[in-house]
């Protein structure tokens, strides 16, 4: 089972335009992601800038129209993820149990959609998606 681990850091909402960790922070989260990478289970990671670097794409009445962040109404908004492999969301939870986040964080946990859980019409609308994921997967390996 996929998982995939969202850091929700208090605060990053507000976060000026390249707002970075500090290194002590940065090293402390290496650990864990290593401790992740032995473990066998880790698949991706990544940061993300804050959300005053970002945009948003709605769709209002069928028409794409774009907000430049930071985005006002924010209550949480994302700082990074880790994509897991393991097998229950148990296990998921005690992974994240062990991330050295700090008091102001929370790490969301949801598990990953599979094609095998949608019905067989889903399935069949969805025709192609795997090889999509592949490719994707390709690319980011070059």
């Amino acid at each position: 089972m996929r998982f995939m681990m969202l850091m929700i850091p208090n605060g990053y909402e507000t976060a000026a335009p390249g707002t970075m960790p500090d290194a002590d922070g940065v090293a402390a989260m290496m650990k864990y992601n290593e401790s992740l990478q032995k473990a066998g289970v880790l698949l991706a990671l990544d940061g993300l800038h804050p959300p005053s670097m970002g945009a948003r794409v709605s769709f209002a009445g069928g028409k794409p129209q774009v907000t430049d962040g930071p985005f006002s109404e924010a209550k949480e908004v994302l700082g990074g993820y880790w994509m897991i492999q393991v097998k229950s969301r148990d296990e998921a939870i005690e992974w994240a149990k062990r991330c050295p986040a700090s008091g102001n964080e929370v790490i969301e946990i949801r598990q990953v959609q599979e094609m095998a859980d949608f019905p067989a019409d889903v399935q069949k609308a969805a025709a192609g998606f795997p090889e999509m994921q592949a490719q994707a997967r390709q690319r980011g390996k070059s």
